[in-house]
């Protein structure tokens, strides 16, 4: 097939990249760069966003990740190319009563609004091409080292525990639980629904939490490091998240799992 990866200079776009070009003619798109012909593509899979969630330039996410990724999808159905778009859990908000596909959105960062803003865009527009959305979870895994702050737990721990034997840890994060999934597992359910002609929305995820405590525990284990406990920056305490976990019932009854 010939796929259209937009966002292939990211984290998870990188990694899509590679396993996609395993088995299939794959093209790429990054922001900025000369507008991609759709003409004769299978599929476009939108990465491409500013992923940042403390990104404030409201106008400058408004054009990168909602303008552009109309534009783009209209494009698509006018070629008649089907259509993966990288959405968020984070649409769900902060600690909601449910983390089903039909549970009621309430996005809190500007991010988080631009990613439920353009799911709401797809569902209005009812488009006769396969559109699936794919609500991710928290995802780690290599290339992700650029992210800085961004970076996953995993790579964030690892850095710390090489560079000085040391994991820093906000205290009480034995507390705090993230649905943890590999971007492996994230470029395998991709390619898995480029067979699957039906469109929706799905979480993506392992349905299962782990705790930050967990996974420096692991870290350190690894490297020989140990924890140094700190005090969580007031800015963050006001709307930090306690908890995730996908519910999967859906991905996986599709996916026959």
């Amino acid at each position: 097939m010939k796929i259209l990866v937009t966002g292939s200079n990211g984290f998870i776009g990188q990694n899509m990249v590679n396993a996609l070009k395993k088995k299939h003619k794959v093209s790429t798109y990054e922001w900025g760069q000369q507008y991609p012909l759709l003409d004769e593509l299978d599929w476009v899979v939108h990465l491409g966003a500013i992923s940042s969630t403390t990104e404030k330039d409201v106008r400058l996410i408004v054009r990168q990740n909602l303008e552009s990724s109309i534009y783009l999808y209209e494009d698509c159905i006018e070629k008649g190319v089907n259509f993966q778009f990288a959405s968020s859990a984070s649409v769900y908000g902060i600690d909601p009563t449910s983390f089903k596909e039909d549970a009621d959105l309430n996005p809190q960062t500007h991010y988080a609004r631009s990613k439920a803003l353009f799911e709401h865009y797809i569902k209005i527009r009812q488009a006769p091409i396969v559109t699936q959305v794919f609500r991710y979870f928290n995802v780690h895994g290599p290339n992700e080292d650029h992210k800085g702050d961004q970076a996953s737990p995993h790579t964030k721990f690892l850095k710390q525990a090489k560079e000085t034997g040391k994991v820093k840890l906000f205290k009480n994060s034995e507390y705090f639980y993230r649905d943890f999934i590999h971007v492996d597992k994230i470029t395998e359910y991709h390619q898995r629904f480029f067979s699957i002609q039906k469109s929706g929305v799905w979480n993506v995820g392992t349905g299962f939490e782990k705790s930050f405590y967990e996974v420096a525990l692991s870290i350190c284990k690894e490297t020989g490091a140990s924890i140094e406990w700190v005090d969580m920056p007031e800015k963050l305490k006001k709307g930090y998240q306690n908890f995730t976990r996908a519910d999967t019932t859906k991905l996986w009854r599709t996916l026959n799992l």
